[in-house]
């Protein structure tokens, strides 16, 4: 009888130990699997802009060829942020970095776009800029100026927050449509009296234009810039914007780790002097990590596309929860 429990006990163990088994043999499979999936990604289109320096870190330490090891990545530079949604709606990007306004621009026109993340905005990295010799000292000078933006972005919206809090229409201004590039030459020229620009554009200007800011970020609540996604690539890869965002992270930890560095790799990549590289960059938060979309940023971002349909810059009302991308976890 003892011997009979004893082959019974070896038999149940033996048997546990198989299923044990068996059970991590299925879950190499699916994780094989889940990687063979991935390699799918066959070309990885990131769009990007001179400020996007967690993007440049990426691009200069290949944090992305790492988690996509068979794919080809591809780097695509924009002015602006209407611009690469422009490419995105298309299929030309299938993720980027923007500020808070070119997506409401796109959702508006219905364009496809899903909000992967966000960051926290730095609220010295906007501003309105006039020339040191403008005779302009209040907001309420602006009336009848004009003043020099890319239409449907950060800046745009920026500057409806300004006109509101001066009690001016959009009417009683001439917006003077320009990428930055013109718009810096346009400035520099005196056909504009102002500027509404971000870094590091901001911090050139700054530093050799002459110039003074009436006005920057710290005059309004927190903002915030966003990651973009192409849906049909989040939907065809759907755990491929989490590996993208963790590589983001690990290169905001480089940034932190390497500040001399990144100061360098920011002038090298954009072109800029090294005094205007590490102007924008001390303007940046330490860290600025890159977290999913939570109720608190969607309700931000709602408020501005309510306040661009009421200011008819806009043609419809939009529902910013409709473009947020629902996280993907690994089980």
């Amino acid at each position: 009888m003892g011997l009979f429990k004893s082959f019974s006990l070896i038999g149940v163990t033996a048997l546990s130990l198989g299923l044990g088994a068996c059970q991590k043999a299925e879950q190499k499979e699916l994780a094989a699997s889940a990687a063979e999936k991935e390699t799918a990604v066959k070309t990885l289109s990131i769009g990007f802009q001179k400020s996007s320096l967690n993007l440049l870190v990426t691009r200069e330490q290949k944090l992305l060829e790492q988690e996509f090891p068979n794919s080809k990545i591809e780097w695509r530079e924009f002015p602006a942020g209407p611009q690469m949604l422009e490419a995105l709606a298309v299929g030309a990007v299938d993720f980027g970095a923007v500020g808070n306004t070119p997506p409401i621009f796109a959702q508006a026109a219905n364009k496809a776009l899903n909000y992967a993340a966000y960051e926290v905005y730095p609220n010295t990295s906007l501003g309105l800029v006039l020339a040191d010799h403008s005779k302009i000292t209040e907001l309420s000078q602006l009336k009848g100026k004009r003043v020099a933006l890319q239409k449907g972005s950060s800046a745009h919206e920026f500057l409806a927050k300004v006109l509101q809090q001066a009690g001016i229409s959009w009417q009683e201004i001439q917006p003077i449509w320009l990428p930055p590039a013109d718009a810096r030459a346009a400035f520099d020229q005196g056909a504009v009296d102002a500027w509404v620009i971000w870094d590091p554009y901001l911090s050139a200007i700054e530093l050799n234009g002459h110039v003074k800011v009436l006005i920057d970020g710290r005059a309004f609540p927190k903002t915030y810039a966003y990651y973009i996604s192409n849906p049909k690539f989040t939907a065809a890869h759907p755990q491929a914007v989490a590996k993208i965002i963790q590589s983001l992270n690990h290169a905001d930890q480089w940034i932190l780790n390497h500040q001399a560095a990144a100061v360098d790799l920011y002038g090298k990549s954009t072109g800029l002097s090294h005094d205007v590289a590490k102007r924008a960059l001390d303007r940046r938060l330490k860290p600025s990590p890159i977290h999913p979309v939570n109720a608190d940023v969607i309700q931000s971002q709602q408020s501005i596309a309510d306040l661009f349909y009421a200011e008819k810059l806009i043609p419809k009302k939009i529902k910013i929860q409709d473009a947020v991308l629902t996280p993907v976890t690994n089980k």
